[in-house]
């Protein structure tokens, strides 16, 4: 599979989206292989004809599916990451870093976004299509890790660098960050776990709220060792 880009078409078109949100799913379930043409048009309801006009191919689809899924779980926390880039380039420019009190809330608003994101039905075929290039690697991986999860880890890292009192580049915030964020994950990539061991049919208000104050607590207990240490 060589790298191309989609042909470009203007956004918002119905056909284009339909293609792509179908794409997702269709790519998460079969693989690239897996997923033939005649599954993907199908799957969006739109004629065959509609994959070589718009992207190309099949693989300037796959490409494009894959940006699409960074544009949608982007969104989910797009204000939050203009909020904190700014935050961070202002405290860059002073030479500051930022209170732990501070990156608390952040991190506190950046882990319950997320963990109400990952129990929701819409995540779930996202979900397929990460997990997928997780294990096998490609093109559409970079697109996604360079486009929201690398910006989002980043972030992650410097709150917790801050939380501890410790350099975001490190080796130990690096892992620190990597075994916080997996906390969070559990509750896609282990979904029916998750549900089965909290007796739970789904995720209503009731139990949103529950996981909200879970992932709070996820951030409370940062550093709290270190604390009671000193």
């Amino acid at each position: 599979m060589t790298k191309t880009d989609p042909i470009a078409q203007p956004r918002g078109d119905a056909t284009r989206d339909k293609l792509l949100n179908a794409a997702i799913d269709v790519f998460g379930r079969y693989g690239f292989d897996g997923a033939t043409t005649r599954k993907l048009a199908d799957a969006a309801g739109v004629n065959l004809q509609a994959i070589p006009y718009y992207f190309g191919g099949k693989e300037g689809l796959f490409i494009a599916a894959a940006e699409h899924l960074a544009l949608l779980i982007g969104g989910h926390v797009a204000d939050l990451r203009t909020t904190l880039a700014r935050r961070f380039d202002e405290l860059d420019r002073k030479g500051e870093q930022m209170a732990s009190a501070e990156a608390r809330g952040f991190l506190t608003q950046m882990a319950q976004r997320m963990i109400v994101l990952f129990v929701s039905d819409r995540s779930e075929s996202w979900a397929r299509f990460i997990i997928r290039e997780q294990m096998e690697p490609t093109e559409a991986f970079r697109r996604i890790y360079g486009q929201v999860m690398r910006p989002m880890i980043e972030m992650a890292r410097r709150l917790i660098g801050a939380i501890l009192n410790d350099d975001p580049g490190s080796q130990h915030i690096k892992l620190r960050t990597l075994s916080f964020v997996g906390s969070i994950l559990v509750f896609r990539t282990a979904h029916a776990a998750v549900f089965a061991q909290l007796e739970w049919e789904s995720s209503g208000p009731r139990e949103l709220e529950i996981l909200q104050s879970h992932a709070a607590e996820l951030v409370h207990v940062l550093g709290a060792e270190k604390d009671r240490q000193s």
